[in-house]
């Protein structure tokens, strides 16, 4: 498949990663296998936007709901998440690749809230020098996301009139620009509570493969129906017979 231009590509991808559990039941492995391969998946995931020359992907990894799982899965998605923070923090580093986290992070373990902390100031990049940002949606909710700001707002007593601007700052993804295109993995066609007020416009791209078979030749797939869209943002002047 040819290359995209510059103009075609989104600048911000936003991926949930859904179907690591149906992966492995349809190949008679235990759920750890499909969470494994899922992680091998975001890896490359990572490499393919350094790639392209993407400025930022916001990978969901854990949303809020997650946490109402059994116990034994949660503990297992936990040290999965801590072994690959350790695992892969060197390879951002080498790939000039930002790490950045966003979600109520007080819900997990001290340990594991200071490895991720950790991870974020071994990647911190030089403007100058950063290829990209990776955000790492964890123990998030775009409901939770949008209830924090306003207890932001609040908290921060100011009388001053609040537009979409002023509240985008106060949200979690405040440092980057919204999603040009989200992409679901897992034949579901639904956002489940994702970026909810920064999907606003962003292009939606439903895929009925599973995370772990999503390669680089179906990212490329994804970026390419994206090339293929005309963006309007609600503007008829856009409109193209």
């Amino acid at each position: 498949m040819e290359g995209h231009q510059a103009e075609t590509l989104p600048q911000h991808v936003a991926i949930i990663m859904d179907g690591n559990n149906r992966w492995a039941t349809e190949r008679n492995l235990p759920g750890v296998a499909g969470h494994k391969k899922g992680v091998e998946r975001a890896r490359e995931a990572v490499e393919f936007a350094v790639e392209k020359g993407l400025s930022t992907l916001t990978l969901f990894a854990f949303s809020s709901e997650n946490w109402g799982r059994s116990s034994e899965e949660v503990n297992l998605l936990m040290k999965l998440l801590n072994t690959a923070l350790r695992e892969e923090v060197p390879n951002l580093v080498k790939n000039s690749v930002q790490l950045s986290f966003i979600g109520n992070l007080s819900q997990f373990d001290q340990s594991l809230i200071d490895q991720m902390k950790k991870s974020e100031e071994l990647t911190y990049c030089d403007p100058d020098s950063k290829k990209l940002d990776l955000v790492v949606a964890a123990s998030y909710g775009g409901r939770w996301d949008i209830v924090d700001a306003i207890n932001k707002i609040q908290e921060s007593a100011s009388n001053e009139i609040i537009t979409e601007e002023i509240f985008s700052s106060y949200l979690s993804t405040s440092e980057f620009k919204d999603p040009d295109l989200c992409i679901r993995t897992g034949n579901e066609l639904r956002v489940s509570n994702f970026l909810l007020w920064q999907l606003a416009y962003s292009e939606l791209y439903f895929s009925d493969i599973l995370w772990p078979d999503f390669d680089d030749n179906q990212f490329e797939i994804a970026l390419d129906e994206y090339s293929k869209r005309i963006r309007r943002f609600g503007d008829k002047s856009n409109f193209q017979q």
